[in-house]
């Protein structure tokens, strides 16, 4: 938590972190009904969640979680103590490589090329995590600088992925070619089928910064 509460600083943002502990998280109705009550308190216009295909147990519950939250955010007599949303946020799917029961698809790219140096920095907070335990299960542990100083460079090598065909070509429908194929880094979703489905312009709107 403390961790998160840092990267949030770096951010520029204020996480609520829920008391769902590590690797234990499954969908009930309680864990169900405490999303339901933080997208009404955030009345939340967007809503990113992993895809309900993931290789960990908490990814893919999260997903579920947030799919069955979806509809039952505008439902009054649900978690009747905070007051239903009037409209259904558009929820979207983060980007990943799971290709069973269906892959990713890239409705909608961002170029974070400008800003990739301050997601670096921010998910460097979470040292458990990215220096110590995804090492350590991934066997690259002996690869992870000693010092703190050399460690933002040695996790952008590690974050830094090609930009495959499919995601150049949804980059371009937002950005056009041009500026499309000058990005080096970007982030991509998947709108899910359960909230509002947005038109173009709703989308422009949602992410200013898209073709910018």
């Amino acid at each position: 938590m403390a961790e998160a509460k840092e990267a949030g600083k770096r951010f520029g943002v204020t996480y609520d972190v829920l008391d769902n502990h590590d690797g234990e998280l499954v969908p009930t109705l309680d864990v169900r009904l405490q999303i339901i009550r933080k997208i009404r308190e955030w009345n939340a216009d967007v809503v990113i969640a992993p895809r309900p295909n993931d290789y960990h147990p908490d990814h893919r519950y999260t997903g579920v979680l947030v799919q069955d939250a979806a509809y039952m955010v505008g439902v009054p007599n649900v978690a009747p103590d905070t007051p239903p949303l009037a409209k259904n946020p558009v929820f979207l799917y983060s980007q990943d490589n799971f290709k069973r029961p269906n892959p990713f698809r890239a409705d909608i790219a961002v170029d974070i090329t400008p800003v990739f140096d301050k997601k670096i920095y921010a998910l460097a907070a979470h040292e458990s995590q990215y220096f110590e335990w995804l090492p350590w299960i991934g066997g690259y542990a002996n690869d992870v600088p000693t010092l703190k100083t050399e460690r933002l460079s040695w996790l952008t090598k590690v974050q830094t992925r090609v930009i495959s065909q499919e995601l150049k070509q949804a980059l371009e429908k937002w950005y056009g070619k041009e500026r499309a194929a000058a990005a080096k880094h970007i982030e991509a979703f998947e709108i899910c089928e359960y909230g509002t489905q947005p038109t173009p312009d709703d989308i422009r709107r949602l992410f200013p910064m898209l073709g910018k």
